[in-house]
């Protein structure tokens, strides 16, 4: 599985401390399809990772939702990681789910002035 994710069988020797956090970020990723889920929930999966390495690790968990057919949750800050691996947004304001829908119409049109104010801030 560590092949499936990029990495070097021999890594599997080495302690987390020894790994880079896109290495880490990958062996966990890893971890999780050695059971062959059929849903795997992605939290803040490349939020301490620098640009280059998070769109790494996005196109990895989109070529691998496509190779093995995994819905997936992506819970994140990062307004671009959504942008990009996401098919529905839903947006939460303390607690509460103030706006949902598809990816498209959400960056389009949103109707909740949260949700305004997260795509204004990340512009």
């Amino acid at each position: 599985m560590l092949g499936a994710v990029g990495l070097d069988a021999g890594i599997a020797e080495r302690l987390p401390g020894q790994l880079s956090a896109g290495q880490r970020q990958r062996v966990a990723i890893a971890r999780a399809l050695v059971t062959e889920p059929r849903f795997i929930v992605f939290d803040e999966a490349v939020s301490a990772l620098d640009v280059s390495v998070q769109a790494q690790v996005l196109n990895l968990i989109r070529d691998l939702q496509a190779e093995h057919g995994f819905g997936a949750l992506l819970i994140s800050h990062d307004i671009d990681a959504t942008r990009y691996l996401s098919h529905r947004i839903a947006v939460m304001k303390q607690g509460e789910i103030v706006e949902i829908g598809p990816r498209e119409r959400f960056y389009a049109t949103p109707k909740h002035a949260y949700s305004r104010a997260l795509i204004d801030a990340a512009l």
